[in-house]
């Protein structure tokens, strides 16, 4: 790696070298409760041999009114969410932060959430939101009660954000299938049960077919199926589809657990992916690999890491400002990962009929 060796030991190596988590050594460097003597010892000696040194800016932070950082999530299962929270964990604790998750699954819970009378901001100093929106109103409301907010998978006017461009994800996948000679292309994607205004998967489909009319190719009625972003219903959806009057030679699912569960379809039809049917997803989830699927990767555990990391700047910006009101350069803030295709073996060209 081309890092300098002065990098700074983090939690991360800590946790690596104690066989702990990070939030374990959060727990056990602050002395607080529910950690075993021999643990916090343990974490102790791996801290002072790495001469691990929590962030002393962060550290100020974590001295703040509550300490705590608040994550909301659509679901709590299900791979793209969990590896997000997981991302912005490491960073909370890394600060001293405590951190806590709660499941937002329908707009009503997100209203009562931000609502003035539930008191947010006893309870936390900032809040993540990953693929939730909030109104205009909201995000003003939360910013006068000095609660710092960051959005994953959406953006906020003068608020920090982290979200890929999900257009471009849906015209590399068609580009790819058109390239490789297809035009009875179907899309598994879909809205997610629950989630508010679950912005992706319009923009993937928007993308998806602006590319597809470019290269003069119309979709078929019918080739867009609701897979509801898991295994189940990409399943669900493929059988659909091969039992359907023209089968298509190729498909694109919005999500890997989408694809998994297209996979499972072919196999049981006796289908191979790639050669009977073309199959590309989005993610690059840690099983894409496992099943040679062909794919979009997305930095999953670092759009967690990133806006855990603008939250935290955002909320230290605020300490200063004396007014109470400090608006970060949003331009600065909204970062846009970086998606690569990943050719593996789901896809290739179609079947010579």
């Amino acid at each position: 790696s081309n890092e300098s060796p002065a990098r700074r030991a983090t939690i991360d190596d800590v946790a690596a070298g104690a066989g702990v988590s990070v939030a374990t050594v959060s727990r056990a460097l602050r002395n607080l409760p529910n950690v075993a003597e021999s643990t916090r010892q343990r974490v102790a000696d791996v801290a002072a041999s790495l001469a691990y040194q929590p962030d002393p800016a962060a550290a100020r932070l974590a001295a703040g009114r509550t300490g705590t950082v608040t994550v909301a999530v659509p679901s709590l299962n299900g791979w793209y969410f969990s590896t997000v929270v997981a991302g912005a964990e490491t960073v909370c604790a890394d600060a001293g932060l405590e951190f806590q998750v709660i499941g937002i699954a329908t707009p009503q819970q997100r209203d009562r959430l931000l609502d003035e009378l539930q008191r947010i901001e006893r309870r936390t100093d900032g809040l993540i939101l990953i693929d939730i929106t909030v109104t205009d109103e909201q995000a003003a409301s939360l910013q006068r009660r000095r609660v710092s907010l960051a959005t994953v998978g959406s953006r906020t006017i003068g608020h920090p954000s982290v979200a890929i461009d999900d257009t471009h994800v849906g015209r590399v996948a068609a580009d790819h299938l058109v390239g490789l000679g297809h035009r009875r292309i179907a899309v598994i994607g879909g809205v997610a049960d629950g989630p508010m205004s679950f912005d992706a998967p319009i923009a993937r489909r928007r993308g998806f077919e602006s590319a597809i009319h470019a290269h003069g190719i119309t979709l078929a009625e019918g080739s867009f199926m609701n897979g509801q972003f898991n295994v189940a219903g990409g399943y669900a959806a493929m059988t659909a589809l091969i039992d359907s009057a023209e089968r298509p030679t190729a498909v694109f699912a919005m999500s890997d657990e989408m694809a998994f569960g297209a996979i499972m379809a072919l196999n049981e039809h006796g289908l191979v992916p790639g050669d009977d049917v073309s199959l590309i997803g989005v993610d690059d989830h840690e099983f894409a690999q496992v099943v040679r699927l062909t794919t979009i990767r997305q930095p999953v555990a670092d759009h967690g890491s990133a806006a855990a990391r603008l939250l935290i700047e955002t909320m230290t910006a605020r300490d200063r400002s004396d007014a109470g009101v400090h608006r970060i350069d949003a331009e600065v803030a909204s970062l846009q990962p970086e998606v690569h295709l990943v050719e593996r073996s789901t896809t290739g060209p179609p079947p010579r009929t």
